[in-house]
């Protein structure tokens, strides 16, 4: 096969994949009921004037599947980082102990998780136009090169077909398994 074409399928392929991964990263913000660090993945606390990510300046873990601990690496950071965690507006209320911060994840009405399954439903058609749009655009590049036969062309065009159904059975998988986690009580 043509070095430009085999050049293009595998930067298709990384496309998608990436697209992929995207769709994973969003996911992982859609909380589901069940308590995990990275639902305070998008909290950013005032470190000294600066805008820092709360990982980077406290330790966040969670002992049981209802609880999420915050216990800063400097105690004068707990006011900031509970003020961080109110102004993320996340729905949490977290307590202060003077040592740790402890956040009680509520579990989710029945309503919250059809709106949360809709979230994910509209993330996951986002990575799918991803997915779509390295298609088009790989099939254009294809096009564009020179000096390739016919058949070559329709040949690589069909291994980015495959390459686009592959990246959309995955998402569907994927959604799936996320539509699932947020519909169990």
């Amino acid at each position: 096969m043509n070095e430009d074409i085999q050049f293009i399928i595998d930067s298709t392929k990384e496309s998608m994949e990436n697209a992929i991964q995207h769709l994973i990263k969003q996911f992982s913000n859609i909380r589901a009921g069940k308590a995990s660090p990275a639902m305070l993945g998008s909290v950013m606390v005032d470190y000294y004037g600066s805008q820092t990510p709360l990982a980077q300046v406290a330790n966040v873990n969670t002992p049981d599947g209802r609880t999420i601990t915050v216990q800063p690496w400097e105690k004068n950071m707990i006011q900031p980082i509970e003020k961080a965690i109110q102004i993320a507006n996340l729905g949490f209320n977290p307590m202060n102990n003077g040592d740790i911060l402890i956040i009680s994840v509520p579990p989710l009405t029945e309503e919250r998780r059809r709106d949360l399954a809709k979230q994910a439903k509209s993330e996951a058609e986002d990575a799918k136009v991803g997915v779509r749009n390295a298609r088009k655009e790989a099939n254009n590049d294809i096009k564009k090169v020179e000096g390739v036969s016919e058949d070559l062309q329709k040949n690589a065009e069909a291994d980015v077909q495959t390459l686009t159904d592959a990246s959309s059975k995955r998402i569907e998988e994927i959604l799936a398994s996320k539509d699932k986690e947020i519909m169990t009580v």
